[in-house]
């Protein structure tokens, strides 16, 4: 009975094959979000493309790096630059975000000439519930039904819904009449085989398991219908299992998957994981596990997936009282630690209602030295940023409305209606610098939150539970009324939802689009100034001034405060005039010789007036930054005056220590000259307005772009060499977040990289001597090298 679903899920490929041999039209599927039923009715048969259990990854550790992709990613790659049937179309989706990143691989390789699938759309399909995002999805599946006619007309089954007889498996599960692996199997083996094929194994199966109601085990066994597991009933949740290997080391150990709630189970999550709510996805495991009523509930994070720990606290808040639970993270490849941990679980697992707490542990990494700053401009900003969030702190506790937005948000429309704000990744840098990370850490692990995912931006939940106003950073900071993010990460709506009810505030997380244009412009640095109305996508921009036009409502509903169009566009002019200034410093920069200042003074001169862009204050400190540094390059003074090789810091910011950066000067000459914080200033936020354009749809094409510039395949690799030549960079230090793209981009253009795997936020239990020496040894050789072929003229 179960032989067609365990073939198709074992061996999608194999049905690829069969589909083509008898004339049908298969199309690969990456994402579980895809609309089957219209690639069904368009004449095709969707096979799903999962990540394959391989060993090994070469060809997409050459592409990406084998450390810069999760393992699912770096499997998802491999096996789409190996395909057999490389010309069968394939369906790629935004059903999380290693998904956009692979399509924009293959688009670059493909651009660079190295042999990818001949045919890939890509579906920007949003699942929030609101009108801009149903009207956005109108527009996106017109041009998926442009793109299928173009394979020829071929209508297909108009009624290819399963779910109801998936249902009904499921209850087979339940009833311990269907193992868990059986039902991952069928599960994906209707995500694979043809529709009416799918429909008639399923009412088999059913048909079946009527009929063996009453038979003995012996009957059981001669039917394909096994006898199973009488030990521990485990309701599986957490990450999407794409494989059976993790539920047949369950099984094997006798317990019995009797239920499961994820992306590829039989009764799947309403919405991808990367955009389902945390009390949503909790609330539908509850009730199952209600119903079900399991010896054990276990979570599953698998293989480093962002999202998934994020609906442990919600969980442990709606399970049954007497439920108990269990989280663990693992990998796909099921191993002598995850039998042991799984071990630990069935035996101490306690109900989720009574975790434990651990201890909060205090800050114990020492103080880093110092930096040294060339310019007065510097101290400056920093001084009136440490005054400003004073008077921020003493406004609300007067009353005055409070944000924490972050830094991908539109704060301008905050800006124009006077409604103060943080932004959430420059409160994560005063956490660093005041060396509270470790203890931080704690205070999200006290609340059951991941404490080492989206750590960067996770600080300000964190904040909430800080009631040591002794450690607190600048005295702490204020629980906010709104909080604001894009939904760029995996993790990000879940950490902002329950951020939101956490603190009371109003949470808007806005949606995050993606450029699904198959032939992609490469010098957005030129395009998207003077010629952004054409250079992006007006379904994007249309979709984010919506949004922001209900962000707008809503903040005018809590505070009583207006937003004034007018009051808008003067913030508007701000930020070009500051950011024209931030372009003429990097400019400066880049020409002189020795470099007049190092990103020591480059990223907090940067970085704080972008904080308060929009205002008289911040364009007048971008001012005196430029008229500063032109000072010192007409007098020939230089951050290291005795400058011999110029080096790149390719990733976020070690705002911990500053002082790193200037360790290699006195020593080698060595001068970390170019940072992405001016850099990105001066081509990021730019756009034009002297034809009249209307200021919120030119702030909106600047946000659904912002982080392309960084990590994007084909925006981020020319861009990073493009400044690389025009700055005379020798050499690039590359931190751990960085775009792969990036650093093969730079290779190639015969710049040697260094990749380190420090984290710039959490720096606690890294080897500092081991990563000192790596740099040493990298500017002596390569960047040495390097150098002196610059000066050579070569």
């Amino acid at each position: 009975m179960l032989d067609r679903f365990r073939r198709a899920f074992a061996d999608p490929d194999g049905e690829v094959a069969r589909a083509l041999a008898e004339g049908r039209r298969p199309i690969r599927v990456l994402g579980n979000d895809a609309p089957r039923a219209r690639l069904i009715a368009a004449g095709f048969q969707p096979v799903r493309l999962v990540a394959p259990p391989l060993q090994v990854t070469p060809r997409a550790d050459a592409v990406m790096g084998a450390a810069e992709m999760g393992p699912r990613g770096r499997r998802l790659l491999e096996a789409l630059l190996t395909l057999p049937h490389p010309d069968v179309p394939v369906l790629i989706t935004q059903a999380d975000s290693v998904q956009p990143q692979l399509f924009a691989a293959l688009r670059e390789l493909g651009r660079l000439g190295e042999a990818v699938p001949q045919h890939i759309h890509f579906l920007d399909l949003l699942h929030l519930d609101r009108p801009a995002s149903t009207a956005y999805n109108r527009a996106r599946l017109a041009q998926l039904d442009t793109w299928l006619s173009g394979f020829g007309a071929s209508p297909g089954a108009t009624d290819p819904d399963l779910t109801a007889l998936l249902a009904q498996a499921a209850e087979l599960q339940g009833a311990g009449r269907l193992s868990g692996s059986d039902a991952l199997a069928v599960a994906g083996g209707c995500a694979v085989l043809p529709v009416d094929e799918a429909r008639a194994a399923l009412s088999d199966l059913l048909a079946a398991d009527l009929l063996a109601a009453d038979l003995l085990a012996a009957d059981l066994l001669a039917m394909d219908l096994p006898v199973l597991a009488s030990g521990p009933r485990i309701l599986v949740c957490g990450t999407a299992h794409e494989d059976a290997r993790l539920y047949g080391a369950i099984e094997a150990g006798g317990s019995a998957i009797v239920g499961a709630v994820h992306a590829w189970s039989l009764t799947p999550l309403a919405l991808p994981a990367r955009v389902a709510d945390p009390t949503t996805s909790a609330a539908q495991v509850a009730a199952d596990a209600a119903r079900l009523r399991p010896d054990l509930v276990l979570h599953l994070t698998i293989d480093g997936d962002e999202a998934a720990p994020w609906d442990v606290p919600a969980l442990r808040r709606m399970l049954p009282a007497d439920q108990r639970f269990a989280a663990l993270r693992c990998s796909s490849a099921p191993d002598d630690r995850f039998t042991h941990d799984l071990a630990v679980a069935l035996d101490r697992a306690e109900p989720a209602a009574a975790a434990s707490r651990p201890a909060r542990p205090t800050a114990s990494r020492p103080a880093p030295q110092r930096s040294r700053k060339a310019l007065s401009s510097t101290g400056d900003v920093n001084a009136w940023q440490r005054d400003w969030f004073a008077s921020v702190r003493t406004a609300v506790a007067a009353g005055s409305p409070f944000a924490v937005v972050n830094a991908n948000a539109p704060q301008e429309i905050l800006r124009a209606m006077d409604v103060p704000f943080v932004v959430n990744q420059w409160w994560a840098s005063i956490v660093a610098a005041k060396q509270q990370s470790r203890r931080y850490q704690g205070l999200l692990r006290a609340h059951d939150y991941p404490a080492d995912v989206e750590a960067y931006s996770a600080q300000g939940l964190a904040a909430l539970f800080d009631d040591d106003p002794d450690n607190a950073p600048w005295g702490g900071l204020p629980r906010p009324d709104f909080v604001h993010a894009v939904a760029s990460s995996d993790p990000t709506l879940k950490l902002f939802t329950q951020w939101g009810a956490a603190s009371g505030a109003d949470c808007y997380v806005y949606e995050r689009t993606i450029d699904p244009r198959p032939d992609l412009y490469a010098d957005w640095w030129d395009q998207l100034p003077d010629h952004w109305e054409t250079a992006v996508e007006p379904e994007r921009v249309d979709l984010m001034v919506a949004e922001m036009r209900e962000v707008i409502a809503r903040v005018e509903a809590r505070t009583g405060r207006r937003f004034d169009p007018a009051r808008f566009a003067e913030v508007m002019a701000l930020v070009n005039e500051q950011e024209d200034y931030f372009r003429k410093t990097r400019d400066l920069v880049a020409r002189t010789v020795p470099a007049p200042i190092g990103v020591v003074d480059s990223m907090p001169a940067t970085m704080v007036p972008q904080w308060h862009r929009g205002t008289v204050w911040a364009r007048d400190a971008a001012r005196a930054l430029y008229e500063e540094v032109r000072e010192r390059a007409e007098a020939g003074l230089g951050a290291c005056p005795d400058e011999r090789i110029r080096l790149m810091w390719v990733g976020r910011g070690l705002w911990s220590e500053m002082a790193f950066y200037q360790k290699w000067e006195d020593s080698h000459g060595a001068v970390f000259v170019w940072s992405m914080y001016l850099a990105l200033a001066a081509d990021g936020y730019l756009r034009d307005l002297s034809r009249g354009q209307d200021p919120l749809r030119a702030l909106a094409s600047r946000i659904v772009c912002m982080g392309d510039e960084l990590r994007m395949p084909t925006w981020a690799g020319p861009w990073h060499v493009h400044e690389a030549r025009t700055h005379q960079i020798d050499a690039a230090v590359a931190l751990q977040d960085a775009d792969p793209f990036v650093v093969r981009a730079l290779r190639a253009a015969g710049i040697p990289v260094l990749e380190l795997t420090a984290d710039n936020f959490n720096r606690e239990g890294e080897d500092a001597a081991a990563i000192e020496a790596a740099i040493t040894a990298f500017v002596e050789g390569p960047a040495t090298d390097r150098a002196a072929q610059r000066h050579a003229g070569g």
